[in-house]
């Protein structure tokens, strides 16, 4: 059935299971590829094949023209943990300077909204898409993030970086998604039509640049295994059997390879069709997850006018090299690591070696 975002409200036992399937291609057939992904087709197909008194969700991540995207992950952990915000709060909806397809679409409270995740998608040069990365780049604030921004005054690097080592710290970092399940199926065409009899790219002039017995990966799969032990690692449990790779169009030409083709091959789709059935048996057997202590769903952003006004002066201050004392952005100026006290902040490095 569809999902309706109240029973969310209720208590664990009385409201419906729930699953949220995420198709991962960066294609849509409104955008230049001008066709639809094969992931898109799965995606559609196994909310047709899963329980008609489950809640089923699913979102499509390509790229439609001029929508928003996934905005790249700032890496705030990196600076401290407890700078990272659960959910995330470098970015938020409807904002018009930086759109964030995360947001508008609601994709953390659907997340956890979710007993079960389902993502669907391609391996992209040995990866998984542009989009599913981004998504779970942006899904590192599920573990162990910050779930009071109001202890660094929204985003104050040296408030996060000492609140790191108290003891507040360690009760409010927690897993926030922990305990629920994730399957992941990966599909490929190993290289479709452009390998010679050797295994390397019949292009290549270089032939001793490509050794097709060091590819990365004897098992497909493993294309997929960052997001797989992301996963694993903030608690959201990946079965062995949930994490599959099947190819379709070896050998073919792309442009014989599209999603009406791909249900015609037997043996990728009888390998997806008992994807589905792995993973409607084994959730249905764990069964619904209780909601964790720090909800996305229901999530209201507090305001922060003032801590921007102290964000905009601690800015100036660094464009003009004088950053917070015993700051990192001062003490990286004093021995000579950073050189970004600037006063057009955008421009590229590039641009400075060559106006400078």
């Amino acid at each position: 059935m569809k999902p309706n975002d109240d029973n969310a409200k209720l208590p664990t036992e009385q409201r419906p299971f729930r699953v949220l399937i995420i198709s991962g291609s960066n294609r849509r057939q409104y955008n230049c590829p001008g066709v639809d992904s094969k992931s898109r087709a799965l995606m559609l197909k196994m909310a047709d094949m899963l329980p008609v008194d489950w809640e089923i969700d699913y979102e499509d991540l390509g790229n439609v023209y001029a929508r928003e995207r996934i905005q790249s992950c700032n890496s705030c952990v990196s600076t401290s943990m407890a700078l990272c915000v659960w959910p995330c709060n470098c970015y938020e909806k409807n904002s018009k300077k930086e759109p964030d397809l995360m947001w508008n679409l609601d994709l953390y409270a659907r997340l956890d909204m979710a007993d079960a995740w389902a993502i669907i998608g391609p391996i992209n040069w040995y990866a998984p898409s542009g989009n599913l990365k981004l998504l779970f780049d942006r899904l590192v604030c599920m573990n162990g993030g910050n779930p009071d921004e109001r202890t660094i005054d929204h985003k104050n690097p040296e408030k996060a970086m000492t609140l790191e080592h108290t003891e507040e710290w360690k009760r409010i970092s927690l897993n926030h998604l922990e305990g629920r399940t994730a399957a992941f199926f990966c599909y490929g065409d190993e290289g479709g039509d452009e390998l010679d009899e050797t295994g390397r790219p019949d292009i290549l002039q270089h032939k001793n640049y490509f050794d097709p017995g060091k590819e990365p990966f004897g098992n497909e799969r493993d294309a997929y295994a960052p997001l797989v032990w992301q996963c694993r690692y903030g608690g959201v449990e990946v079965p062995d059997r949930l994490w599959k790779h099947c190819t379709n169009g070896k050998g073919k030409k792309y442009s014989d390879n599209q999603a009406e083709d791909m249900i015609t091959e037997n043996e990728f789709m009888t390998s997806f069709d008992n994807w589905v059935r792995d993973f409607e048996n084994l959730v249905r057997q764990k069964g619904k997850v209780p909601p964790n202590k720090y909800r996305a769903y229901g999530y209201k952003p507090p305001k922060h006018f003032w801590a921007n006004v102290k964000d905009g002066i601690r800015y100036f201050e660094m464009m003009v090299g004088k950053a917070p004392k015993h700051s990192s952005p001062r003490i990286q100026e004093e021995l000579g690591l950073n050189r970004d006290a600037v006063w057009q902040t955008k421009k590229g490095e590039g641009k400075k070696l060559r106006d400078d």
